[in-house]
């Protein structure tokens, strides 16, 4: 059989086409699946996922299917360390002061990335965990980092196709610039029932030497969306001490994560 071409061609392309497939979600996948979905030879993908293996990148199980190995999990911790480690302690005590799941996010490409979380008891639907992102127009989070990046982000955003996860994910993109601007004036993001219904999210900015950090933010019932706003103060103040707590480290180098993310609106739309 003919090679596909549109299959990787580099081995470094064939690595990283293979490790993706892992980000379904599925616990372990067989040998075969992997080819398939990586439109990979059978023999290549087993001589690359051997390899993987051996470095525990990869974990073959006792029925003969892969997973995630430990040595990935503990080389993704790295992921936003520097910002994730001074913000730590103050997410606590915004969680400890609100009882309302508590995460913080930064920007990677066109998704808020969840780089630390705290849970609430409450039952609260969970769309994204630690390590986990969702694109920018569907969360307060996400908005609030769009509303107050560089203009370039924004308006190359605003030209991708928005995905619709509820009746209500605003995927007009006028009518999301209008939201933008006023999250601009009044510094803060609302999200109702946009990702899942029953949930809702305020969020507000972290912000560096000037420039956007990432943001943090609180999920809670839609029933207690009226009253989000009265935990405005505390997470402000939180958002100000990580912003004093980081303002020595280099923008660049808190945010591990971000050193390969677009550059231009070229990028931004690839």
């Amino acid at each position: 059989m003919s090679p596909d071409e549109s299959a990787p061609k580099s081995v470094t392309g064939r690595i990283l086409s293979i490790l993706t497939v892992f980000e379904s979600g599925q616990r372990s996948i067989s040998l075969t699946d992997i080819a398939e979905q990586t439109k990979l030879p059978l023999s290549t993908v087993h001589r690359l996922v051997g390899e993987l293996v051996q470095w525990r990148f990869l974990a073959k199980n006792e029925t003969g299917r892969y997973q995630l190995g430990i040595r990935l999990w503990a080389l993704a911790q790295n992921t936003g360390r520097q910002l994730r480690d001074a913000a730590s302690p103050l997410l606590q005590d915004l969680f400890s002061l609100t009882g309302e799941t508590t995460h913080l996010a930064i920007r990677d490409g066109n998704e808020a990335l969840y780089i630390e979380r705290l849970y609430s008891t409450k039952r609260v639907a969970r769309a994204a965990k630690v390590g986990g992102s969702l694109p920018l127009h569907a969360t307060a989070v996400g908005k609030c980092i769009l509303a107050f990046e560089e203009d370039w982000v924004r308006d190359a955003y605003l030209q991708l196709p928005m995905k619709r996860f509820t009746p209500y994910t605003e995927v007009n993109p006028q009518r999301l610039a209008s939201q933008l601007s006023k999250i601009r004036t009044q510094g803060y993001a609302l999200a109702h029932e946009e990702v899942s219904i029953g949930s809702s999210s305020i969020a507000v900015p972290i912000f560096h030497t000037g420039r956007l950090g990432g943001a943090i933010g609180l999920v809670v019932y839609s029933s207690q969306a009226p009253d989000m706003t009265k935990y405005l103060p505390a997470m402000q103040a939180v958002s100000r001490k990580i912003e004093k707590a980081t303002e020595f480290i280099p923008l660049e180098s808190l945010h591990d994560a971000h050193k390969d993310l677009p550059r231009g609106p070229e990028d931004m739309l690839d």
